[in-house]
Formats: structure tokens, C-alpha cells, sequence
């Protein structure tokens, strides 16, 4: 294989690992932490004091609690009412509502 081949092959080796290390971070950068729409045990991380992280929350939607979502999505997400008929929405702060007794 001559020296051009070789430099050819080279260069395009990098430029695709470039392009996936590029492409792995922008899909991460297009997530966020929205409190309050997972389901028990579902949780990415947070769920309040005395809770490790991941899949330690123990109340539906618990609002301390969150997982990630599609950048700007998190208030979009359908979450069933509360018990006494009010609104439930995912929030990109911690939430004081659905939290463990």
C-alpha cells in the first residue's frame, strides 16, 4: 500500500471517530432532569434524603425525584392528575408535591 493510501486511510479513521465523539456528545447535551414523571423506582437519580440514586424512588411521580428527557419536553410530558383532580406537570426543579410519608 503506498504512503498516500495509508495517509488516506488514517485520516479517515479519525474523522470518523471525530464525527462519533461529536455525535455522542451533542445527544447528550439534548437531555435535561425533569422532577416528578417517573413511576416508583424509575427514577435516573435524586430522589430525596435517604435515597442512593437511580430506581430509588418509592411514590409515583415523586417530586423530588428525577429521570432524563428530551431537551424541552419535560413540562410537555403527560403525568395522570393527583388524587383530588389538580394538574400534575414535570418541572425542571425539584417539586414538594408526591413525596414519601
Amino acid at each position: 500500500m503506498s504512503t498516500t493510501k495509508k495517509t488516506l486511510a488514517i485520516a479517515s479513521a479519525v474523522a470518523a471517530a471525530l464525527t462519533a465523539a461529536a455525535t455522542t456528545q451533542a445527544a447528550a447535551q439534548a437531555k435535561e432532569k425533569c422532577y416528578g414523571v417517573s413511576e416508583a423506582g424509575q427514577n435516573d437519580c435524586a430522589a430525596g434524603p435517604g435515597t442512593t440514586c437511580a430506581g430509588t424512588s418509592t411514590v409515583d411521580y415523586q417530586g423530588n425525584a428525577w429521570t432524563l428527557v428530551d431537551a424541552g419536553t419535560c413540562t410537555e410530558i403527560d403525568v395522570p392528575d393527583m388524587a383530588d383532580g389538580s394538574a400534575r406537570s414535570g418541572s425542571l426543579e425539584p417539586l414538594d408535591r408526591d413525596l414519601p410519608a
